[in-house]
């Protein structure tokens, strides 16, 4: 059964695939240039950000919540020298 909670909780993680463009354009890369730094292609990284269930899908936050976790994510920004 999906609650509430769970609910929200979906509606956070889609924001990820936002996240990913914000820090695209944070860090002056383009989608393009990300792919290639990941070793894949630039339409398949727009088929991941773009996708409709999202990276983190609904199941997958009633999994984690039927076994009684919460999720929280954080985005830390390495120090590479």
């Amino acid at each position: 059964m999906l609650t509430v909670s769970t609910l929200q909780k979906c509606r956070v993680f889609f924001v990820i695939e936002v996240d990913v463009k914000v820090k695209c354009i944070e860090n002056g890369m383009t989608q393009a240039q990300l792919a290639e730094k990941v070793e894949t292609t630039g339409q398949y990284v727009n088929r991941i950000i773009k996708k409709k269930d999202g990276v983190v899908n609904k199941t997958f936050v009633q999994m984690l919540e039927a076994l009684g976790y919460d999720i929280e994510l954080t985005y830390i920004k390495r120090n590479e020298e």
